[in-house]
């Protein structure tokens, strides 16, 4: 199978781009600009796009089973309705530390990651958030929470701390809610790029953006690498499949840090037809 060409979905210039996530009630693609305290949204059948400005950092927005996004901001997890109006669902506010990467498990909850701003290691954490908004510590001490993502069965969880160059799998356990078993799927080597968001395939496959790298990686569920897909930007940070038939993988990426970033740089891309997607869960909160 040849290897899908990127194209332009959104040109934008977002600092850190992030999270994409296809929300198939509104047939648009959610995602955000983390210091531009952003979340944009884009709908691929007519082009349309909404922005909203949030208070603080924000690092993931996920479509709610009720209508509105739940938010990984900087000092907690909080919700949005769907007419605009904001709570708090879980606050913990700790100084120079921001919400990151989250995803949407199975069973509706909120896996949330947090990272220091000076990226030191140990700093962040992965937690779990109920619907209600109780919160359990999966992962009490990482350093940049990134992709998280599970088999399309439900018993395997993917995870990055970016900085150990890992993707790392582990077993789901009591019901959905933890995980247990955690080892290395697969490794970035040297002078490839740091792994940041993942998505996972219909097929099992684990696809990872490489910050730095350039390119989005697919390995199989044993952990080969099977394509390397280039991308015409130096960091893409996560990936999603979206569009008619979840056939689509729209990529985020950022220019943050960068001196001289690529004109598409902070821009959304998309790979078309480049597999089979998973339906989204939506958060049950």
């Amino acid at each position: 199978m040849s290897a899908p060409h990127p194209e332009v979905a959104v040109r934008e210039t977002a600092e850190l781009g992030e999270g994409p996530t296809w929300d198939p009630a509104t047939g648009r693609l959610v995602w955000v600009d983390i210091l531009g305290s952003r979340v944009h949204t884009y709908a691929p059948a007519d082009g349309r796009r909404t922005v909203m400005l949030t208070a603080q950092h924000v690092g993931a927005a996920k479509p709610r089973a009720g209508g509105g996004l739940v938010v990984n901001l900087r000092d907690g997890v909080g919700l949005y309705g769907a007419d605009g109006a904001f709570r708090w669902l879980h606050h913990d506010p700790v100084p120079g530390r921001r919400g990151n990467d989250a995803a949407v498990a199975p069973d509706g909850s909120l896996w949330a990651g947090t990272m220091r701003y000076d990226e030191a290691d140990g700093g962040g954490t992965l937690a779990r958030i109920a619907p209600d908004g109780t919160a359990t510590t999966v992962f009490p001490a990482v350093a940049v929470s990134n992709g998280t993502g599970w088999s399309p069965d439900g018993t395997l969880m993917y995870y990055i701390d970016s900085p150990t160059r890992r993707i790392d799998v582990c077993h789901v356990v009591d019901g959905g809610r933890g995980v247990a078993g955690r080892l290395p799927f697969a490794t970035v080597e040297p002078g490839a790029g740091f792994p940041d968001g993942l998505a996972v395939d219909a097929d099992g496959c684990v696809w990872v953006a490489l910050w730095d790298g350039a390119a989005l990686r697919r390995y199989t569920p044993d952990g080969r690498l099977d394509r390397t897909v280039a991308l015409p930007v130096r960091r893409p940070t996560a990936c999603a499949f979206g569009g008619p038939g979840l056939r689509d993988l729209y990529v985020t990426t950022a220019r943050t840090g960068l001196a001289r970033p690529h004109p598409l740089s902070g821009s959304l891309l998309v790979l078309p037809d480049a597999g089979q997607g998973l339906p989204a869960t939506e958060f049950a909160g």
